[in-house]
């Protein structure tokens, strides 16, 4: 293996090429001792072959570590040695039709024509059949329910109804159109996203980004968690009924918005995140009125959250529903929010920082029950910690220019990694060039693609009339899933 720096580069000529046999081995070995999967993809090499790029993060060193191998249209599954590689061999198999031979549950990710549900038979056995067009206002999903009686047994999610084709349109970039396409990857996540794929062609393009343009982003990347973790603790409020919190993080949600359109003119950040720095600065009086709104909605979003550990209601409803343990939350590959509820202290900003967070540390958020208490709990924490990150920046911003337009020439035949700590966790992008310094390939892996698994998960043994409040506790990327 070759080990990298979030945000860094390498040519392609220095990843090593393993035999299968050494990467399957090696791949095993740093997944059972802590290192989590952060992408398995594949490029067609010559002839019929491929090259597989297995991506692994170090959370003690604060490294990335790339191999590879070359395998033809089968290999032997990794899934049964490496549980995180289920849905990314699964994807393997859709897109390239490489077969992972042995693979427990080979299904499609996103081919929802040729998709088999688990059956199971007998007793008061029945399926409850959800979606995927959905009452309220939100993207296609289809959830299957097995149930016995009320109780879950098994829940499976089926998504992929809209093949946005987002990745596909990458290759032969960067070009006119792929900052937007970056900026609606997941469009709750416009400023992870973008800033992620900026640290890519930053990395390639050797464009050193000012202390000043990495503070503006790391304000905006705080806001937008803010924004998020806000409205969610509001929904699952309103999820068990409990109107005052709702009514009041529905608004408080709506006005961290409008400051981040306050920095750009887009309350979802379009603009504020591009190449070589940000698309917008803050002067003093801007600087002042933000500190002086967000001092104001910290304050009444604690009133209104605080109201929720006050209620025997609503801890009844959130403690022990939809729990995870930290042995499957780890075995999945879970990130965000959700495997720090579950106790697994990692976060890109302490783990692999990048930007901003080489230089300041936000103490990472965690709780220990990984039930949906824990999950609400976490974001209380979050915003909490975000919204004092951002008036410490907005009180010390420093100077230089807010842009670096530097002409995007990639390095040819390299490779660069970034990982961002999105709202619902970590965010990796992964660019490849040619020789003539286009993008040869580009993945995005958007934390929803783990963590769908952890919701069905934190289904069995539940209630099925706890899955509005499981659902929103996680509160995952349709969009983001399907790329």
């Amino acid at each position: 293996m070759n080990t990298i720096r979030n945000g860094e580069t390498i040519r392609l000529s220095e990843i090593p090429s393993l035999n299968f046999s050494e990467f399957a081995d090696t791949m095993a070995e740093a997944c059972s001792t802590g290192k989590t999967l952060f992408s398995l993809s594949a490029v067609r090499g010559e002839n019929s072959d491929f090259l597989l790029f297995g991506v692994l993060g170090n959370p003690a060193e604060g490294t990335i570590e790339i191999l590879s191998t070359v395998i033809g249209s089968a290999y032997p599954s990794l899934t049964p040695r490496v549980p995180q590689a289920h849905l990314f061999e699964r994807e393997l198999h859709e897109i390239h039709g490489i077969l992972p031979e042995g693979h427990p549950w080979l299904k499609p990710v996103r081919d929802i024509g040729s998709y088999q549900f688990y059956k199971f038979e007998g007793g008061q056995s029945h399926e409850v059949a959800v979606g995927p067009v959905h009452a309220g206002v939100i993207e296609p999903g289809h959830f299957r329910f097995q149930c016995y009686g009320e109780k879950v047994e098994h829940l499976e999610i089926a998504l992929g109804y809209q093949h946005r084709g987002i990745e596909k349109a990458l290759p032969g970039g960067p070009g006119i159109k792929t900052l937007h396409l970056m900026e609606t990857a997941a469009g709750d996540t416009t400023i992870g996203h973008t800033q992620a794929y900026c640290v890519n062609v930053e990395a390639l393009a050797g464009i050193q980004v000012s202390a000043r343009a990495e503070a503006i982003r790391g304000i905006a990347l705080e806001l937008e968690r803010m924004a998020n973790h806000i409205g969610d603790l509001g929904a699952l409020a309103g999820d068990v009924g409990y109107l005052p919190t709702k009514s009041f993080c529905g608004r408080l949600r709506g006005d961290v918005l409008n400051l981040t359109a306050e920095l750009c003119g887009n309350r979802f950040g379009r603009g504020i995140v591009v190449p070589g720095g940000v698309g917008f600065d803050i002067d003093e009086a801007m600087a002042e009125r933000i500190a002086k709104k967000l001092k104001a909605i910290l304050k009444d979003t604690d009133e209104a959250v605080l109201l929720l550990w006050d209620s025997p209601s609503v801890l009844a409803r959130f403690e022990h529903t939809g729990m995870l343990t930290e042995e499957i939350a780890r075995s999945l590959g879970l990130t965000g929010p959700c495997a720090r509820a579950c106790g697994i202290e990692e976060d890109v900003r302490a783990d692999f920082p990048f930007g901003l967070y080489k230089y300041m540390a936000i103490p990472v958020s965690s709780f220990n029950t990984g039930d949906v208490y824990a999950r609400a709990m976490v974001r209380m924490l979050e915003y909490q910690r975000s919204g004092k990150a951002v008036l410490e920046l907005l009180e010390s911003l420093p100077n230089g220019a807010a842009l670096n337009p530097s002409p995007l020439r990639l390095a040819p035949d390299s490779m660069a990694v970034s990982l961002v700590e999105g709202w619902r966790g970590a965010i990796c992008h992964i660019a490849m060039t040619g020789a003539d310094g286009k993008f040869t390939a580009y993945k995005i892996v958007d934390p929803s693609f783990h963590n769908w698994q952890g919701l069905s998960y934190a289904l069995r043994g539940q209630q099925i009339s706890d899955f509005p409040l499981c659902n929103k506790s996680f509160n995952l990327s349709y969009c983001g899933f399907d790329l």
